[in-house]
């Protein structure tokens, strides 16, 4: 019996794409940052600072995940803040927090009375 290839899929070339640009979401870093942009635009001390790790390294980061079109700056004095641009980041963000969130931790009561 032939194989029926759904009419819907999306291409190879917009699957290799999408590839490139999961691989640069693979990071905690980055994943960290992008859940902070999500609420408001941050600089990148800021986001260094709430990631622990070195300005440059950040900066790193942030140019990669410019390069996919996920992030824009804009300069205010000397002051340079991100913020996402790519809406369907959310989704992706999501699905991320709502498999690998940290779930609250049941309260184990012994029962005994001190």
């Amino acid at each position: 019996m032939p194989t029926t290839i759904p009419a819907h899929l999306t291409s190879l070339e917009a699957l290799g794409q999408a590839a490139e640009c999961l691989k640069v979401l693979a990071h905690p870093h980055r994943l960290r940052m992008l859940q902070m942009l999500e609420s408001q635009p941050f600089t990148v001390t800021q986001l260094a600072e709430a990631c622990q790790i070195p300005t440059p390294m950040a900066s790193e980061h942030l140019r990669l995940m410019q390069r996919c079109g996920f992030l824009s700056s804009r300069r205010e004095g000397r002051n340079v803040f991100y913020q996402i641009i790519e809406p369907h980041l959310k989704n992706i963000l999501q699905c991320i927090e709502a498999r690998f969130g940290e779930k609250p931790k049941p309260s184990h009561s012994s029962g005994l009375v001190t």
